[in-house]
C-alpha cells in the first residue's frame, strides 16, 4: 500500500511538474502523455472520429520519436489592428477566425514565422477564451504526415515568449473521416522544413 501511495505522489509530482515547468521547457513526460491522451481518445467511441471500420482494429495512431529540437521558444508578436476572416474550410463552412499574432522561431539554424489564429466563435467560451490555432503544413505533408497539414494548440502568453512543442502536432479529423469540417492551413503557414514531430498520416 505504501509503495502504492509512493507511486501515486511520483505521477503526481511529474503531471505538476509537466504543467509548471513544461510551457517553457521541454519535458519528455509532457510529449508522451500528450500522445498517450489522444490514444485513448481515439479509442473512445463515443469521442473518436475514426470510422467504425477503423475503430474496430485501432490499437494506435503513428507518431514521430519525440524530439526536442523540434520543441521551440518562439518570439511572439501580437497584431492587434488585423480583421477577422472567413478561413476556408474541406467543407463549404467558413468559420471567422483573426489572426492574433506572429510566432518567429529558428529550427536547425534556420528562421520561420508561423501565423497563429483565434476562433471568433471559441474566445467567447470561457473554457476557451485563451485558447489559440496553429494550423500549418510542412515538406512532410502529402508524404508522411497528412497532406492537410497538422493543428497545435497553443495558450496566449503572459509576455512575448511562445512555446510550441512540435511533438503535440496532431491530424485534423478530416484525416480520419470526411465526415467533418476541417480548416485549411493557410499558405502563409506553409514551412519549408520537415516537421518529423507529432502525428503521422493515418494508416
Amino acid at each position: 500500500q505504501i509503495k502504492k501511495m509512493k507511486k501515486l505522489l511520483t505521477i503526481f509530482c511529474l503531471l505538476v511538474f509537466a504543467v509548471s515547468f513544461g510551457q517553457n521547457k521541454f519535458v519528455k513526460d509532457s510529449a508522451t502523455a500528450f500522445q498517450k491522451q489522444l490514444n485513448s481518445e481515439y479509442k473512445d467511441e463515443k469521442k473518436s472520429p475514426l470510422l467504425a471500420k477503423d475503430l474496430k482494429k485501432f490499437k494506435s495512431l503513428h507518431f514521430y520519436p519525440i524530439n526536442e529540437n523540434f520543441f521551440v521558444l518562439a518570439k511572439f508578436v501580437r497584431t492587434p489592428d488585423e480583421k477577422p476572416f472567413e478561413m476556408p474550410t474541406t467543407t463549404e463552412r467558413k468559420p471567422l477566425y483573426v489572426k492574433y499574432g506572429e510566432a518567429h522561431f529558428s529550427i536547425g539554424g534556420k528562421s520561420f514565422k508561423l501565423n497563429v489564429y483565434q476562433s471568433q466563435d471559441l474566445k467567447k467560451i470561457e473554457k476557451y477564451k485563451n485558447s489559440l490555432f496553429l494550423p500549418f503544413t510542412d515538406l512532410t505533408s502529402g508524404v508522411e504526415s497528412y497532406g492537410g497539414g497538422r493543428y497545435i494548440d497553443v495558450e496566449i502568453p503572459d509576455g512575448d515568449v511562445m512555446p510550441i512543442d512540435f511533438n503535440r502536432a496532431y491530424n485534423p479529423y478530416c484525416a480520419y473521416n470526411h465526415k467533418y469540417s476541417c480548416p485549411i492551413p493557410p499558405s502563409e503557414n506553409d514551412l519549408a522544413i520537415e516537421i518529423k514531430a507529432g502525428v503521422k498520416k493515418f494508416k
